[in-house]
C-alpha cells in the first residue's frame, strides 16, 4: 500500500479494515486487525517458537507493555514523526490535496492530530506530550531491564517485539538522546537488533529517502526537543 497516496482509504481495503489503518493479516481468508491482535493470534496459530510466556504473571507483563503501544504510544510516534519530518513531504503535495486525504480519515481524533501536527510542526500542541510520553516509556523500560533481560521477564517475548519499531524510529528521528543515561536501553536494542529475523521483519522495510529525511529534520529541532525535557 502506498500510505502517502491514500491506498488505505480506498474502498476495496476499507472491505479489510475499515478504520483505514495498517497492518491487516489475511490468513487462509480470515481478515485479523491491529497490530498487538495480529501478533497474539500468529503466537496463538503458529505456536513455535512460543512468544508468550507460560506463567500468568508473564503473559500480564507482556500485554502491560503491549497495552501502553495501544493506548498511547503508537499515537505519540505518529505526532513526533510527523512533526519533525514527515510533514515536509506531505505539505509538498499541496493544501488541496492534503485536504482531500485528512477527509476521507474516518476516526475524527486520528484525522484533528493528523492535520495539526503536519500543520504546526514541532509548534503543535500534541508535540511536547509526545516527548514526554517518550521520556517516560524509557525511564520505564530502563527500570524493567534492572530485573531482567527482557521486557517481560527472563524471556523474550511479544512485548520486546512490540516495542522494536518504535525505538527505531525514535533513533532514526535523532531522538536516541532519550537514553543517554539509561545504558540498559541502547544494550536492550541492540540485543533486538540481532535477533535472526529483525533484518527480514524491519531492516528489509527501510526506505533510504525517509531515512535520510529523518536524519536531516531530526537533527534540526534536537535542541528544541531536549528543552522541553529540561
Amino acid at each position: 500500500l502506498n500510505l502517502r497516496a491514500g491506498d488505505q482509504q480506498k474502498p476495496e481495503y476499507l472491505k479489510l479494515n475499515p478504520n483505514a489503518v495498517v497492518p491487516t493479516l489475511v490468513d487462509d481468508g480470515t481478515v485479523i486487525i491491529e497490530s498487538t491482535v495480529i501478533n497474539e493470534y500468529l503466537d496463538d496459530a503458529y505456536p513455535e517458537p512460543r512468544l508468550r510466556p507460560a506463567d500468568a504473571l508473564a503473559r500480564a507483563r507482556v500485554r502491560l507493555w503491549t497495552k501502553q503501544l495501544d493506548e498511547s504510544v503508537h499515537a505519540a510516534t505518529s505526532v513526533v514523526s510527523s512533526a519533525i519530518a514527515f510533514r515536509h513531504q506531505k505539505l509538498a503535495t499541496g493544501i488541496e490535496a492534503l485536504e482531500k486525504l485528512h477527509k476521507q480519515m474516518p476516526d475524527p481524533v486520528k484525522r484533528e492530530r493528523s492535520w495539526e501536527t503536519i500543520s504546526k510542526g514541532v509548534e503543535s500542541s500534541y508535540f511536547a506530550g509526545a516527548v514526554k510520553r517518550f521520556d517516560k516509556l524509557l525511564a520505564d523500560i530502563e527500570a524493567a531491564l534492572t530485573e531482567s533481560p527482557w521486557l517481560a521477564g527472563k524471556e523474550f517475548s511479544l512485548a520486546d517485539i512490540g516495542y522494536a519499531p518504535y525505538m527505531l524510529r525514535l533513533e532514526h528521528l535523532q531522538m536516541q538522546f532519550l537514553w543517554d543515561k539509561r545504558p540498559r536501553v541502547p544494550a536492550w536494542h541492540e540485543r533486538l537488533q540481532e535477533r535472526r529475523g529483525y533484518p527480514e521483519a524491519i531492516d528489509k522495510w527501510l526506505n533510504a529517502s525517509y531515512l535520510s529525511l529523518m536524519k536531516e529534520k531530526g537533527a534540526e529541532v534536537q535542541s528544541r526537543v531536549k528543552a522541553i525535557l529540561q
